[in-house]
């Protein structure tokens, strides 16, 4: 709940109520520029409406006399500088004539646009917490991803991607696109001016074998030679680290000069995105904490070496 004294304005707001007022706020943070109020959530809910807007050839000044807006706030709403509201959205929805699937995704961003924490569980809400994720990774300077028991995505190859989901029991109609999309996010390390990726990986996660030992051999050379990018930075927790917060679970923080830093957490039916301050600086720590316990990059080169001698020789 906002306090009464911050609404007037008595009471210097925190971070997290700057934002759900749509107030500038001043980043404190190295990784997030000052003076920023777009979150991540806010500019792909403006992503969503904008081309929902220009797929059906309406002007945004044609949109704001339909809803009754002021232009210059439909604009802020679009490009993520001001969250447009779920009743905003609901209106806009009704003049633009959205029905189905599409409405229900635009309502699922807006539910999820004004709050510090993004539950995502329904399928609409899923789909469109993703295309927030993908929207934050393309205007990502540096991602963390601390990866307990899996090699992140990024880093998989296409045979890994289809053995997991085979095994996992996507639809086999699905699979070709959902590589194709997981591949295609290599684009976050290989593009012209690529994010900085550091990798936190427990042992566990190269030892396990997915798919078949040749599937994991090829998974770790590709390991190896992604690497060797000058923005990717691999470590490995080794089992004799003992307990790290690594081992409660994998997570991804993404950093950016143009909106604040957010955590993504993925479980097996629903996907939580953090924007709050603080929770963002917790998962910050226990990265920090992980990193300290980790293998040096080259040791962990190494261990790989050794792994993928081991696979191809046995």
């Amino acid at each position: 709940m906002i306090d009464i004294n911050v609404i007037a304005g008595i009471v210097e707001p925190q971070w997290h109520v700057r934002v759900m007022l749509g107030w500038p706020w001043t980043c404190h943070n190295m990784w997030c520029m000052a003076g920023s109020t777009r979150t991540q959530t806010a500019i792909a809910l403006g992503a969503a409406l904008k081309s929902t807007r220009e797929e059906r050839g309406i002007s945004q000044r044609k949109l704001s006399e339909l809803i009754g807006r002021a232009s210059g706030l439909v604009s802020r709403w679009e490009s993520g500088e001001r969250t447009a509201k779920p009743e905003d959205v609901a209106e806009i929805i009704e003049a633009l004539g959205i029905e189905g699937d599409e409405a229900a995704d635009l309502m699922a961003v807006a539910n999820g646009a004004g709050h510090a924490q993004w539950l995502a569980v329904t399928l609409p809400e899923r789909r469109q917490q993703l295309a927030a994720l993908l929207a934050a990774e393309r205007t990502a300077t540096k991602v963390t991803h601390v990866a307990p028991l899996l090699i992140p995505g990024v880093l998989q190859t296409s045979d890994f991607i289809r053995s997991m989901m085979t095994e996992g029991d996507v639809p086999v109609d699905e699979i070709d696109e959902r590589v194709a999309m997981r591949i295609g996010r290599r684009d976050l390390i290989t593009r012209r001016d690529p994010a900085r990726l550091d990798v936190l990986l427990d042992e566990a996660a190269i030892r396990r074998i997915v798919g078949s030992r040749q599937i994991m051999a090829d998974q770790l050379r590709y390991l190896l030679e992604m690497s060797d990018l000058p923005n990717v930075e691999i470590r490995v927790v080794p089992f004799s680290a003992g307990f790290t917060p690594a081992l409660t679970g994998s997570y991804i923080l993404l950093d950016s000069d143009e909106a604040p830093s957010i955590v993504s957490l993925e479980m097996q039916r629903s996907g939580l995105i953090l924007h709050d301050a603080d929770d963002v600086a917790g998962y910050r720590r226990a990265a920090e904490t992980v990193r300290e316990k980790a293998m040096s990059i080259e040791a962990t080169r190494e261990l790989i070496t050794d792994l993928l001698t081991e696979m191809e020789t046995k």
